[in-house]
């Protein structure tokens, strides 16, 4: 299979992967041809990635970390009580229950189970879907991505169901924030933008008095817009005084914002989210949670297609841990976009070679 972006896909292309809709469950399933009406509409929906068919490398299989079983509960509870919060919200309720804690923990232990069986698997786009708000994809991916590196970190399973659960709840203020301000496609303006900068003290009022929730949580929530210079919000805290898990959380909350199509911007591939952190290293986030980060994340997904340095076209299909910018790729076309019977190159092992560019595909390949 392939990654391609959505602009480079031609009517015709079959799916090779499921994508799933906003309760998890399958909208369009492997097989199906994508006529431009379905293309349009995913691209509507802010996915600007999918996975396809191609003879050439339909032998790259892609294994996900996470089962769908636990993808598909966890995305409908988040967007569940999500909902529900923007509804209390909206109405002004000011007495509701939502059991947080007994809601999420169960959630967070096999999210933590399932993570643990796959140690050394990286932080990659492996599920597609389309989601009616950002924000419950969004709190799911920091979470398996927090997760991941907590577990990468050393951290033992009761500080992993810290960290996770205040990953995955991170963003729970924002139910709080009038929904206009979420999806305002333009430029926010001064007091909009201190609107905004309000979920974080929200959703510590929200988990902090939730039984069977870490206080812990809460301040992830509260300080996970924390900068170690005292630049962040709310409260200009810096260097230790952010606690950890909410300096990891910070730092994969801005990578998926960061490489998540949204109604002002385009998404960033891995490798130049991966840069733009790496900006702030050592001012805005820590460099040694950045370094182990960037051991940890596939910078070009298996199955996206690269230019390398001498023309040729290739295509990713395993990534080297030891080395994350150097994977292996399948070489499909010669410089002068020839097809070529395809062979394969360890960038590992042959320095000579690297990436140059990422996603340039000619549609009539297809």
């Amino acid at each position: 299979m392939r990654l391609l972006p959505i602009s480079s896909c031609p009517p015709g292309v079959k799916l090779a992967k499921h994508i799933y809709n906003e309760e998890g469950i399958v909208l369009l399933a492997t097989g199906v041809e994508l006529t431009e009406p379905l293309l349009a509409r995913l691209s509507h929906h802010g996915i600007d990635h999918i996975y396809v068919h191609d003879s050439r490398t339909d032998d790259i299989v892609i294994e996900d970390v996470l089962s769908v079983e636990t993808r598909v509960r966890t995305t409908r509870e988040i967007r569940h009580t999500f909902i529900k919060m923007m509804d209390d919200a909206g109405k002004k309720r000011l007495v509701s229950t939502y059991h947080l804690g007994k809601t999420f923990r169960p959630l967070m232990e096999d999210v933590i189970d399932e993570l643990s069986r796959h140690p050394d698997a990286m932080i990659m786009l492996t599920n597609i879907s389309v989601a009616d708000h950002y924000l419950f994809q969004h709190s799911l991916n920091v979470g398996i991505y927090a997760t991941m590196l907590g577990l990468a970190h050393g951290y033992n399973k009761e500080e992993l169901m810290v960290l996770g659960l205040g990953a995955l709840l991170h963003d729970i203020g924002k139910t709080k924030v009038p929904l206009e301000l979420l999806r305002k496609p333009g430029k926010l303006t001064i007091e909009e933008f201190e609107e905004i900068k309000k979920h974080t003290e929200y959703g510590f009022a929200m988990l902090k008095d939730e039984p069977n929730m870490p206080l812990l949580a809460a301040h992830c929530a509260f300080q996970h817009h924390e900068r170690i210079n005292g630049s962040g919000y709310p409260r200009g805290l810096a260097g230790d005084d952010i606690h950890e898990y909410a300096r990891w959380i910070g730092l994969v909350d801005s990578y998926d914002a960061m490489t998540t199509q949204r109604v002002y911007r385009t998404a960033m591939l891995p490798h130049q989210a991966l840069e733009t952190l790496f900006t702030g290293a050592g001012t805005l986030y820590d460099q040694d949670k950045i370094a182990l980060f960037r051991d940890k994340i596939a910078l070009y997904p298996i199955g996206v297609t690269v230019t390398l340095n001498s023309g040729e076209t290739a295509v990713v299909v395993d990534l080297n841990a030891s080395a994350p910018h150097r994977p292996v790729v399948r070489v499909l076309e010669d410089e002068n976009g020839q097809e070529i019977v395809p062979y394969e190159i360890d960038l590992s092992k042959k320095l000579s070679v690297m990436i140059a560019a990422v996603n340039q595909v000619k549609i009539e390949q297809y």
